[in-house]
């Protein structure tokens, strides 16, 4: 891809901002200050490995400037939350490109309230000022209450438009013995990966049809990335986002295995200032990646997200590796271990001899609170609980447990 006058100007700008990235591009910039042309794939790729040894870092450059928001997400192998930076212009950017969505979901819907039920994060502090901004009355509701307060805020309230999770939504579904008479008529939802078969018996158990249900892409370093439309049955990237759709060798994850028609996604942004999104590499696999012709002119989509692949994973908010690895260690030395994830559950299998029920325990309340929101949502009903179990010593699988350091999909 020809790198464009709008690309080269938000090089520049992150080039400018992050000196490390200035310094690594700096055969290139010539080519960029010039107006040279020049292709995206000469860029590096922004992997995690990266992030971790320059923006993650405790001499994160960002950190003691005035005026930015700073939002938490999992751990490192340096056993530090990441931080996430937003300045004002990110924030409003955000907010106009989140609203732009919203009111395309909801054309033609005559919505008059709508509830958030976010847990925390960007997605959730934002919320409200989305709707507020579409004209709606909105109520939010708090992750530490239980999930029988939400239950009884959604029937007292009864919003038209119900914006969440899919573990959230899942949690609802199970505690409500008749979920349809909240009168909920619009769901929204972002965060973990929804199947359509999963999104298909939601819509049935709400009374709704399944183009009720819209899910939305994004993730807290990027934003707003993408959400389904349900007349083309694909998802299309929002405005200032460029796609790249790599195998998992060119992504640099040499382990891993993906089927022909899936890709890992890459993504560079122009409305993305306090976080490097340049060539950013997401770790979500994406099926049959193509342009497709939307009003007479091209627009990136995917059919639909099939997993992740990499070291974190979305558990109401990300948990990594990391997180769960010092966690268990705190219990047991002499084991390794296996993350599993499947149907929004997470399953941690330890393999060693010193697994004791004891031990068992106490790691499944120490990996719940290694991120504290996480265990909040999990004792007060919103999140599944974490499994936590002993299994028999394999030294093929703990050997590759411990080398690929990942989060395996089921």
């Amino acid at each position: 891809m020809l790198i464009n006058n709008e690309l080269s100007d938000q090089i520049r700008r992150t080039a400018n901002i992050f000196n490390w990235y200035a310094e690594m591009i700096e055969p290139l910039r010539n080519g960029v200050e010039r107006g040279l042309p020049l292709e995206l794939e000469q860029l590096p790729l922004m992997t995690s490995r990266l992030l971790e040894k320059h923006y993650y870092s405790g001499d994160d450059p960002l950190g003691p400037r005035a005026g930015l928001s700073r939002y938490r997400t999992s751990g490192t192998s340096a056993n530090r939350r990441k931080s996430i930076y937003y300045s004002k212009q990110d924030e409003e950017r955000y907010i106009r490109i989140k609203t732009e969505v919203f009111a395309d979901i909801l054309r033609g819907f005559q919505a008059r309230k709508a509830m958030a039920d976010m847990g925390t994060g960007h997605a959730a502090a934002t919320a409200e000022t989305v709707f507020r901004t579409l004209g709606l009355e909105v109520e939010t509701v708090s992750y530490t209450l239980p999930i029988e307060r939400h239950l009884e805020r959604l029937a007292a309230f009864r919003p038209d438009v119900l914006y969440t999770m899919p573990s959230i939504l899942d949690r609802i579904l199970m505690a409500s013995p008749d979920p349809s008479v909240y009168g909920i008529r619009k769901v929204i939802l972002v965060g973990e990966a929804a199947s359509l078969s999963w999104l298909g018996q939601a819509a049935e158990r709400l009374g709704l049809a399944p183009g009720d249900i819209t899910d939305t892409y994004g993730s807290i370093e990027v934003g707003t990335i993408a959400r389904y439309d349900h007349d083309l049955g694909r998802y299309l990237f929002t405005d200032g986002i460029f796609a790249e759709g790599l195998t998992a060798r060119e992504a640099g994850e040499d382990e891993e295995h993906l089927a022909e028609d899936e890709r890992v996604l890459v993504l560079t942004s122009t409305v993305r200032d306090m976080f490097p999104v340049i060539r950013f590499v997401t770790y979500d696999v994406v099926r049959d990646f193509r342009p497709v012709i939307v009003n007479g002119e091209p627009r990136q989509s995917f059919r639909s997200i099939v997993r992740r692949i990499g070291s974190e994973l979305k558990h109401g908010e990300k948990i990594s590796i990391y997180d769960i690895e010092n966690a268990v260690y705190r219990h047991i030395r002499n084991a390794s271990i296996m993350v599993s994830a499947a149907d929004n559950a997470l399953t941690v299998q330890i393999f060693g001899d010193s697994a004791t029920e004891e031990a068992l325990r106490a790691i499944r309340c120490d990996v719940a609170d290694r991120i504290p929101e996480i265990g909040v949502m999990i004792r007060n009903g919103m999140l599944r609980d974490i499994r936590v179990v002993a299994c028999p010593f394999d030294d093929s699988v703990n050997r590759s447990a411990v080398k690929l350091k990942k989060i395996y999909r089921e």
